[in-house]
């Protein structure tokens, strides 16, 4: 049984494959600043749904362009709370930078990097990856279809789970493709349906040869 048990849980070379998966699969047409506000908005709307947060857990949310400038910037729950509510600290804020250098350096989620580090038994040195970064899992590269050298922005979310923080994030993802690519479904039958070439009238023949008739009966009858 215990065997059995063993065998169902994922070793950390499947995990990191799966990662890198979902970075090949979860890509944008686009990406704008108001598209970061709303993934943003997601991320803390679904957070705020979870079990983990009515149990007092807090989070952290970045979303950052590959050059580093802010789009979106959130904490979930409060710091430094009496009663220990919404736990985030300040090196919340410091571990989700870590997170968002690591994708910066490497191109790949910071889970896919921690799973590879993992399965190889390799440091963030051996990994090619400079300075005093936390590999955790949470950090999510958002890459656009036509542009394959490197990602455009990252997203990032903080609670101290690295397998939940980048559950999180990769759903959130997904789902906000999903609606994407509807309402861009959407939009294109709408346009195929107004540039439909209209159908030519066709003529009632009878009502023609009938009025032409009238129209030579009258001319004999006045000759």
């Amino acid at each position: 049984m215990f065997t059995s048990f063993h065998a169902m849980i994922p070793s950390d070379a499947e995990l990191a494959s799966q990662a890198l998966t979902e970075e090949g699969n979860y890509r944008f047409p686009s990406f704008s600043a108001s598209d970061a506000v709303t993934l943003g908005l997601s991320l803390r709307k679904r957070f705020r749904a979870s079990s983990r947060h009515s149990k007092g857990k807090g989070l952290v949310i970045s979303i950052q362009t590959i050059a580093g400038h802010t789009l979106f910037a959130c904490t979930v729950g409060d710091l430094g709370h009496p009663a220990g509510v919404g736990d985030v600290s300040l090196n919340s804020w410091t571990s989700v930078e870590g997170m968002v250098g690591v994708v910066r350096q490497t191109g790949h989620s910071s889970y896919y990097v921690e799973k590879s580090m993992s399965a190889m038994g390799r440091s963030a040195k051996q990994m090619g990856i400079q300075g005093d970064l936390v590999v955790h899992g949470g950090a999510f590269p958002i890459w656009l279809d036509n542009a394959h050298c490197c990602p455009i922005a990252v997203v990032a979310c903080y609670s101290g789970s690295s397998q939940e923080d980048h559950h999180l994030v990769v759903t959130t993802v997904r789902d906000y493709l999903h609606k994407i690519n509807k309402s861009e479904a959407r939009m294109s039958a709408s346009s195929a349906l107004g540039t439909e070439m209209p159908l030519p009238s066709v003529p009632n023949r009878e009502s023609t040869v009938s009025s032409y008739q009238r129209v030579q009966i009258r001319q004999f009858i006045s000759e």
